[in-house]
């Protein structure tokens, strides 16, 4: 008897150790013609958990926060996953509509902005009558930032601006190119009024064509037409924006902004931490993190999230 009895025990105490709480569950989201391939990960030994959606920046971003065109290998989308779920948090990222080329033949026919709204309303859906999910909160990275606040409006408990800009694109792409020179910034002013007035540009100046190219103006025309200082203020739940002061491409100023127009929101300036939510020790490293996975996430970062999310 007591040979079985400590047999038992040790096949229990095999058993429990050798399950993994954290799971992955691959799901394939469809809109219309658009596939989006996600993964949802979360702990399987918590009754219940907050979830938190990522909505990716701009460029052909994968779940993994990827882009195999422009040889970006961060990793930092997986690296936030991974991070919140060891904080008890599910987390669902999605391939972008636009990094998966079974989309490219559909969203060439059709280059619409709330395309990626749509799509982030399709996600939420997915999951907003989960029982093993308590809440649902929108994370947006950059572009997504716009994307996940104008989705927000509906079945989202919480909101994250990471690295958001506050005016409407066309303002800031002009205000981008004063910063290197009046004249650039001049000549981006013109192309954008052309483009608002008459809907085209006729004769793209070779210095903006990676911009203006003629398939991509409908997108900025339809992209323009929100201003995240405008939408910002429609959202009735509670807000963290957050910002990196080693961020080379959206600014620390774009946050206060959004904060001054919503002042009821919560803003966390995080030292160190650039656009792509790494730790930056080292200027000269701030480049290389986009293209290795080696760098870490800022821990005050997963922190700050962490707290917001379980508040």
């Amino acid at each position: 008897m007591k040979q079985f009895l400590f047999f038992t025990i040790l096949l229990y105490a095999v058993f429990s150790f050798s399950q993994e709480p954290m799971v992955s569950e691959d799901i394939l989201l469809r809109n219309d013609s658009i596939q989006l391939p996600g993964t949802l990960t979360y702990n399987n030994t918590l009754k219940s958990q907050p979830l938190a959606i990522f909505i990716h920046g701009s460029g052909n971003v994968d779940r993994n926060g990827n882009q195999a065109g422009a040889n970006i290998k961060a990793n930092y989308i997986k690296q936030l996953a991974d991070s919140l779920n060891a904080k008890g948090i599910a987390f669902y990222r999605y391939d972008k509509r636009s990094a998966t080329k079974e989309n490219i033949k559909f969203i060439m026919d059709d280059m619409d902005f709330y395309g990626f709204v749509e799509d982030a309303n399709l996600a939420i859906s997915k999951f907003k009558d989960d029982n093993r999910f308590s809440s649902i909160t929108l994370i947006g990275h950059s572009q997504g930032s716009l994307v996940a606040m104008l989705a927000a409006q509906k079945h989202v408990d919480k909101y994250i601006s990471l690295a958001g800009v506050s005016e409407d694109m066309g303002t800031f792409i002009i205000n981008s190119y004063k910063l290197y020179s009046e004249e650039m910034g001049q000549m981006a002013k013109e192309h954008i009024n052309e483009l608002k007035e008459t809907g085209t540009i006729e004769n793209v100046n070779p210095a903006l064509a990676h911009l203006f190219s003629k398939p991509n103006q409908p997108f900025f025309i339809s992209w323009m037409a929100y201003n995240p200082s405008e939408e910002i203020k429609k959202l009735d739940i509670p807000i963290l924006i957050i910002n990196g002061t080693k961020d080379l491409q959206v600014k620390v100023q774009e946050a206060n902004k959004l904060h001054e127009v919503k002042p009821e929101s919560e803003i966390v300036i995080i030292e160190n931490m650039n656009h792509i939510l790494k730790n930056i020790e080292n200027d000269q490293d701030n480049m290389k993190t986009y293209f290795s996975p080696d760098y870490p996430l800022s821990g005050a970062l997963i922190n700050t999230i962490e707290a917001f999310i379980k508040k």
